[in-house]
């Protein structure tokens, strides 16, 4: 097996991942940040336990290892107590994941354009400070107030560093997908747009179940779509939120939005078209065909 790549920020870790105890059957969720994560771990759960009503908060059933906020000693005890199929999430490209053939790997694909306006405003939900409290570890120096949406927006398109460097950008999405990309025919690598589970997303759910083997019965599905949208999620923010220790100032803000076109809303033709030009250097032109759909 190649060494992984090393992806560390201020308050995540992949090398957490390293010796890492799998198990057959476990499920790793494997996204960039806002980009359906949280979704993709209720879709798992629901499948997992077939019932709405789940037996913890979802960010207990469903831990995300690389995070530096819980020791990674208590994340691998909490998933070593686990007696269900398991489902982890990570925000680690696949690149940096041990890749074991018991599990399997799903990851999570949405238009960049709408990851981008989904992280502006999510880091105003973040409370860094407490972040940085539980990790021990200062948050990145800030620059100042941060610009207007549209602004920030394209400064985040024109970025030129790489994905290890800052894997929330353009080139680390891209990248993340890239990856994603390349492995798909991989019998336990699964990819989900974000645009499936809008559109249509009890065909999405069951074309999930089917590739990682949970056979649900028919009277259980209305249920469990009802459960997956999105309204019904963030009326359950307090249950489903990734927020274990408090990181999140309002957790009802963390579903904020839900739906796709808002970063072609702000940008306009002339600065969609910035974007793609940008895209087309870094990602093959399959994937973003796929993507961009």
């Amino acid at each position: 097996m190649p060494p992984l790549v090393d992806y560390r920020s201020w308050d995540d870790d992949n090398a957490r991942w390293e010796g890492f105890p799998f198990r057959e059957g476990d499920i790793v969720i494997s996204t960039r940040s806002k980009s359906g994560t949280t979704w993709l771990q209720m879709v798992c759960a629901l499948l997992v336990f077939q019932t709405p009503d789940l037996p913890a908060p979802l960010a207990e059933l469903s831990p995300w290892l690389d995070w530096r906020v819980v020791p990674r000693d208590e994340v691998v005890a909490t998933l070593a107590a686990q007696g269900h199929r398991r489902f982890i999430k990570t925000h680690t490209p696949l690149d940096g994941l041990p890749l074991d053939p018991r599990a399997c790997y799903v990851v999570g694909a949405r238009h960049p354009l709408d990851v981008a306006v989904s992280l502006y405003h999510h880091g105003d939900n973040l409370d860094r400070a407490r972040i940085a409290a539980l990790t021990g570890e200062p948050p990145p120096p800030s620059a100042g107030p941060r610009p207007p949406l549209d602004e920030w927006l394209r400064a985040w398109i024109d970025w030129e560093g790489t994905p290890r460097e800052r894997l929330d950008s353009l080139p680390g999405v891209l990248h993340h997908l890239t990856d994603a990309w390349a492995r798909r025919q991989d019998p336990n690598v699964v990819l989900v747009h974000y645009e499936d589970l809008e559109a249509d997303l009890a065909d999405a759910m069951r074309r999930l179940a089917d590739r990682l083997g949970f056979d649900v019965p028919a009277a259980r599905w209305p249920a469990l779509v009802e459960a997956a949208g999105f309204e019904t999620m963030r009326s359950r923010a307090d249950e489903l939120a990734p927020d274990r220790r408090g990181a999140l100032r309002n957790r009802q803000r963390f579903f904020r939005r839900g739906t796709s076109g808002a970063g072609r809303e702000v940008l306009g033709e002339a600065g969609v078209r910035a974007y793609e030009d940008r895209a087309r250097a870094l990602a093959p032109p399959a994937l973003l065909a796929w993507l961009h759909r």
